[in-house]
C-alpha cells in the first residue's frame, strides 16, 4: 500500500507539465498585454497634406466669431457665451485665404473659382457683409448674422474670377478680385465705398454691392480705415476716398471725397509696396524700405516731423535707426514697423509692448527680439509679419507662433484672460499661423496643421 506522501508527490509529478504550459501561457499573455500598452508611433510621409484651419476668439455677442451657439445657446449650453478668451476652431470646408475683422463683424474669402467666394458674419446693420436676413436684437438695436454666410457677388464671370483680399472698416467693406476690380458694400455716408453719396440712403438690408471704377492701373491691395479706404495699384501708386477730417485721405484737404483720388505729397514718384490703416492714421512703405505717413497725429504718430495734430498729405518719416522697413501696421493711436532684420519698432500712444512704464513715444522704439521667441537655443527666430487692430498689435514669427499685445477689449487678445497685455504674449494656437486679422474686440487666425 502506497503511503499518502508518495501519492501527493506522484500527483505533483503528473501535474507539473500542465503547470508549466499554464505558466508559459500566462507569461505570453502578460507580454502581449505590455506590448499593447506601449505607445504606437505612426510616422507621416513627405506626402502627408497639412490641413488649413481657422481659429477665432474675442467678443462673441455680435456674431463676429461665427459660432451661433455662443450667441443663442443650444441644448448643451445654459446661457450665451459672451467672451471666447482662447482660440476656438471655426469649421469651414473651404480653404480660407484672406480674412478681415471690422467693428463687430468679419469677412473671409477663398481663391476658389466656385460661385461662392466670400462669407460674412457678425454685425450687419449697414449691410457691411452684404444682404442677409439678419437676426434682429430688439434690446440692443442692431442686426447680426450668426454664422459664416455666403455673400453673393455681382461678377461678370464668376467661374473665371478669384477673390484675392477682403478688408473691413467701421461699417463698410472692400473686396479685391483678380480680374474684375474692387467691390464695395456697406455704409457710404462719407464716400468710403467709392461711390456717390446719396442723402438719406438706407443701408439696412441693402443688396447694393458697388463696383469701384477702374483706376490708372490694376489694384493690388485694399485697406479700410474707420470711414475711409485706400487702394494701392500695381504701379505702386496710392488712391483714397472717404472721410478726411483728420487728413486720413491724404489729399491735401479735410473734406469728404467719394471718388478714389491719387495721393501725391512725398509719395510722388515712389513705388509703394504696402499701405496700412485701421483708425484715422495711415502708413505706407516704398520698395526701397522708406516709410511714409499721413492722417491723425493726435497721439504723436507724426510728432517727429510736425506739431500739427492732422497731416493731410503723405510725409516722409525719416527714422534712420529703424533700417529698411519691410512692413507696417497702424492702429488707432499707435504704429508699428517691421524691418528687414525681423525687428519690431513701435511708437505713438497707448500700450506699445514695452511695459506699463512706456506709454508714449515720438520715435520708433524696438521691442526686444527675445519677447518674440528668439533665444540662445533659437537664435534665428525672427518676426515675419505684423498686424494691428484698433488698440492692439499682433506678430507672427518664423516658426509660425503668434504674439499679441495691447488693450484686451472684451478678451480680443486670446490670452485666456481679460487683462491688458503690456508685453508681447504668445497665444496658443494648435498649428502654424500663416495669417491674422485683428478687429476692435475679436481676432481670427489662418492656420496650417502641424500634420
Amino acid at each position: 500500500m502506497l503511503s499518502p506522501l508518495y501519492r501527493v508527490s506522484r500527483r505533483l509529478t503528473v501535474l507539473r507539465p500542465q503547470f508549466m504550459v499554464l505558466r508559459n501561457l500566462t507569461a505570453k499573455v502578460g507580454k502581449n498585454k505590455e506590448e499593447d500598452e506601449l505607445p504606437i508611433f505612426q510616422y507621416v510621409g513627405n506626402r502627408a497634406k497639412r490641413k488649413d484651419r481657422v481659429f477665432v476668439w474675442g467678443f462673441s455677442s455680435t456674431g463676429a466669431l461665427g459660432i451661433p451657439s455662443f450667441v443663442v445657446p443650444d441644448s448643451g449650453r445654459k446661457k450665451p457665451k459672451k467672451f471666447q478668451l482662447t482660440p476656438y476652431r471655426l469649421d469651414m470646408e473651404e480653404k480660407i485665404s484672406s480674412a478681415a475683422c471690422g467693428y463687430g463683424f468679419t469677412l473671409v474669402s477663398s481663391t476658389t473659382r466656385d460661385v461662392t467666394k466670400v462669407w460674412g458674419m457678425g454685425l450687419n446693420k449697414d449691410s457691411q457683409i452684404g444682404f442677409h436676413r439678419s437676426r434682429r436684437d430688439r434690446t440692443k438695436g442692431y442686426e447680426y448674422v450668426l454664422e459664416p454666410s455666403p455673400v453673393p457677388l455681382p461678377l461678370d464671370k464668376p467661374q473665371n474670377t478669384q477673390v484675392l483680399q477682403v478688408s473691413c472698416g467701421r461699417a463698410h467693406s472692400l473686396i479685391l478680385t483678380d480680374n474684375e476690380g474692387v467691390l464695395s458694400m456697406g455704409n457710404n455716408s462719407y464716400g468710403q465705398c467709392a461711390r456717390k453719396i446719396v442723402e438719406g440712403e438706407i443701408y439696412s438690408e441693402s443688396q447694393l454691392i458697388h463696383r469701384v471704377m477702374p483706376l490708372d492701373s490694376k489694384v493690388s491691395q485694399i485697406a479700410c480705415g474707420q470711414d475711409h479706404s485706400l487702394f494701392r495699384t500695381e504701379k505702386g501708386e496710392v488712391y483714397s476716398c472717404g472721410w478726411g477730417a483728420d487728413g486720413q485721405t491724404g489729399l491735401g484737404h479735410y473734406n469728404i471725397c467719394s471718388v478714389p483720388t491719387k495721393l501725391c505729397g512725398d509719395l510722388s514718384g515712389m513705388n509703394i509696396v504696402q499701405v496700412a490703416t485701421y483708425g484715422d492714421c495711415c502708413l505706407a512703405v516704398s520698395k526701397e524700405g522708406e516709410l511714409f505717413g499721413w492722417g491723425n497725429s493726435e497721439y504723436l504718430q507724426f510728432a517727429s516731423i510736425t506739431d500739427t495734430t492732422q497731416v493731410n498729405v503723405p510725409r516722409h518719416l525719416s527714422f534712420h535707426h529703424v533700417g529698411k522697413v519691410k512692413q507696417v501696421a497702424c492702429g488707432g493711436t499707435s504704429c508699428a514697423v517691421l524691418n528687414t532684420d525681423g525687428n519690431v519698432f513701435v511708437w505713438g500712444y497707448g500700450i506699445l509692448g514695452k511695459g506699463p512704464n512706456v506709454m508714449e513715444s515720438k520715435i520708433p522704439e524696438i521691442i526686444p527680439p527675445t519677447l518674440f521667441g528668439m533665444s540662445e537655443f533659437n537664435p534665428n527666430v525672427r518676426v515675419t509679419q505684423i498686424y494691428s487692430g484698433l488698440s492692439h498689435f499682433a506678430a507672427v514669427n518664423s516658426r509660425g507662433e503668434l504674439f499679441v499685445w495691447g488693450k484686451n477689449i472684451r478678451g480680443g487678445l486670446g490670452t485666456g484672460r481679460l487683462e491688458d497685455q503690456y508685453f508681447p504674449w504668445r497665444v496658443t494656437v494648435p498649428g502654424e499661423v500663416v495669417g491674422v486679422a485683428c478687429g476692435v474686440d475679436h481676432m481670427m487666425a489662418l492656420v496650417k496643421s502641424f500634420i
